[in-house]
């Protein structure tokens, strides 16, 4: 049984952090702060145009000595959006972040914005699993506990 998007989703929570392309970067970087999160997909009119993430603003912003405060999302965020469904299976996402190098992926189901997975939810929902994995094989091999030796 392979844990899906939305599996992590009702263990994690479906809140999504966003900001608007004419916010500044300032802004942008006190959201991610207030909620302890990485990145921060981008919206206008209620459409996901783009996400802007903690390592956009450091090599887009910080490291070229931009001004936060002047500088607005849509200069600096990621417009390729690379999007998953609450279907599809957390080892697909794994493939997707490791084959594009990124740490968010937004989730969208027919064509709204649902939530956000993370590198960080996918690597626990994966330990999850085979956690749950091992037990159960474990289970099977020792055979029933009504027939197990005690444990001493």
């Amino acid at each position: 049984m392979a844990t899906t998007v939305q599996d992590v989703l009702e263990r994690k929570g479906w809140q999504c952090w966003t900001v608007t392309s004419d916010a500044t970067v300032q802004e942008a970087v006190a959201t991610l702060a207030e909620h302890e999160v990485g990145s921060v997909l981008v919206c206008d009119d209620g459409r996901l145009v783009g996400v802007l993430s903690e390592r956009d603003c450091i090599r887009r912003v910080f490291s070229l000595k931009r001004d936060p405060s002047e500088t607005r999302v849509r200069e600096v965020m990621t417009r390729s959006i690379i999007s998953v469904e609450p279907h599809d299976s957390v080892e697909h996402c794994m493939r997707l972040m490791n084959d594009r190098r990124v740490r968010h992926l937004p989730v969208v189901q027919d064509g709204e914005l649902r939530g956000v997975i993370s590198i960080g939810d996918a690597v626990n929902a994966t330990l999850r699993e085979t956690k749950f994995l091992i037990n159960e094989l474990e289970g099977y091999i020792a055979g029933p506990a009504s027939v197990r030796p005690p444990a001493h």
